[in-house]
């Protein structure tokens, strides 16, 4: 009988350093997308690789970043937010499911959209590197919900977010190289 490909198994320190990498490829994608980072972006898809957000966009991945730019515009703020990773190895290749949160603030501060879903991804490792083959969203649910406005509970003086380089996570994290 056949071991389930999910099932838990002792790893190798190999196995175990693609898995980090793959989780940081994935944790990666969600600081570029919310900093709007298109530079980023770029380097975490290799150059025939397709991203598939459909029915917004299904294509190839540098299409999918040159297309970013605008639909970001919509929003204020967003926070994409990336929670269990399950992982299927096989050599220089890999799957994983990706459950996720993608919470977005319209321009005029009045209204939360959240779609709640899973990315179902595929990884390659080439010249040592891995990097996302092709990515797509599979939505589960999703909210549109007023956003409160109103006391900010003592925060003046707090750093707040931004998008782009002017975030203070840039600033107060020097490695980050925004």
């Amino acid at each position: 009988m056949s071991e389930h490909p999910l099932a838990p198994r002792v790893m190798s320190p190999e196995e175990a350093a693609a898995r980090a990498a793959l989780r940081h490829l994935v944790d990666a994608y969600g600081h570029g997308i919310d900093r709007r980072d298109w530079d980023l972006l770029r380097t975490l898809y290799h150059d025939d690789a397709v991203d598939d957000h459909t029915p917004y966009y299904c294509g190839s991945a540098s299409g999918y970043i040159d297309w970013l730019p605008g639909m970001m515009a919509n929003w204020r703020a967003t926070m994409h937010t990336a929670f269990t990773q399950l992982l299927v190895l096989d050599g220089d290749r890999a799957e994983g499911e990706v459950t996720a949160r993608a919470w977005h603030l319209t321009l005029d501060g009045t209204r939360q959209f959240v779609a709640w879903g899973r990315y179902a991804d595929h990884y390659e490792r080439r010249q040592g590197i891995w990097r996302f083959a092709r990515r797509s969203f599979i939505l589960d649910h999703a909210e549109d919900l007023p956003a409160n406005i109103g006391d900010d509970f003592g925060s003046e003086g707090v750093g707040t977010g931004r998008v782009g380089a002017d975030d203070p996570v840039y600033s107060r994290l020097g490695l980050f190289g925004g």
